[in-house]
């Protein structure tokens, strides 16, 4: 069954990807959205993570980024069922049982309904900022990734690999999830080995669907692919905010072609002037999601 999620607004201002009215939103727009989300039925929210952004510099990804960590503890207590996401966490920026603690605290506050969407990380002078190595970053992570499936949700974790190392600690709380949901980021081919060979799910960002169906062909030829113990799962979003209020035929076609594509999962983006017309935007997508 296809999960639907929310690019989730206001929590992160990209250039040229938000509403103006985003600006001065506040947590109580978010809770709204969220219980509204929660009600209708989709599947899952997100919210991006970035530390510290210099204030020049080519290729810098918008200034303000919520946290995920205090922002979903919020929203849990004013949800039931809607899933959280990390979209996504730079995993050079943590230790693993970082990861494990502080996340998994959350993940047993909101009952178990954590997705770890996590990545390498690409912007080097974020690194630099907080004093951690940009070279050699995508082989700590996969080894961060291994190092969070023998930790997670497990209150005596232990785990010996190259780049991290735990034996006889308690990590209490816990998470709720022994078999977390991990998500793997980015938006090269590389990104979607790492997803086939560790991961849960591929979770690509600026990836079309015609580049994506070409990956992960590619991927299913290979003998890593046949290994895996359960299929992959692929979340995928539409290029542009889509409008399924003013043109719900368009919406349909964005969104089957991301089906097509080998989608799994769909993360939207809406066309939105306000917070009411994006409560409105939430309420026509049910109506065409059960069309597809």
């Amino acid at each position: 069954m296809t999960m639907f999620g929310l690019l989730t607004p206001v929590l992160s201002l990209v250039p040229g990807s938000h509403a103006e009215w985003e600006r001065d939103g506040g947590i109580d727009d978010v809770r709204r959205i969220a219980e509204a989300a929660d009600g209708l039925g989709y599947d899952y929210l997100t919210c991006s993570e970035h530390v510290a952004i210099p204030t020049r510099g080519a290729g810098l990804p918008g200034p303000c980024y919520w946290d995920p960590l205090a922002t979903f503890g919020y929203l849990a207590a004013h949800t039931t069922r809607i899933r959280f996401t990390t979209s996504v966490l730079v995993l050079g920026y943590h230790h693993p049982l970082d990861i494990a603690k502080r996340y998994g605290t959350l993940d047993r506050i909101c009952g178990g309904r954590l997705n770890l969407g996590l990545g390498v990380g690409y912007l080097e002078p974020e690194f630099r900022l907080l004093g951690v190595p940009f070279e050699g970053r995508g082989a700590r992570a996969d080894d961060a990734i291994r190092a969070l499936r023998a930790s997670f949700g497990r209150p005596e974790p232990s785990y010996d690999g190259p780049h991290y190392r735990f034996d006889e600690v308690i990590v209490e709380p816990c998470g709720a999830q022994t078999d977390i949901p991990m998500w793997i980021g980015g938006r090269t081919p590389r990104s979607l080995r790492r997803a086939v060979a560790l991961g849960d799910g591929w979770y690509p960002f600026a990836v079309s669907p015609g580049t994506a169906a070409e990956w992960l062909a590619a991927a299913a030829r290979t003998d890593e692919w046949q290994r895996r113990r359960r299929p992959l799962d692929v979340i995928l979003g539409p290029a542009r905010p889509i409008d399924p209020l003013g043109e719900p035929d368009e919406a349909r076609l964005v969104v089957r072609a991301l089906l097509d594509a080998g989608a799994t999962g769909v993360s939207l983006r809406f066309v939105h002037r306000s917070l009411a017309h994006y409560l409105e935007q939430l309420e026509a997508m049910r109506s065409v999601i059960v069309t597809l």
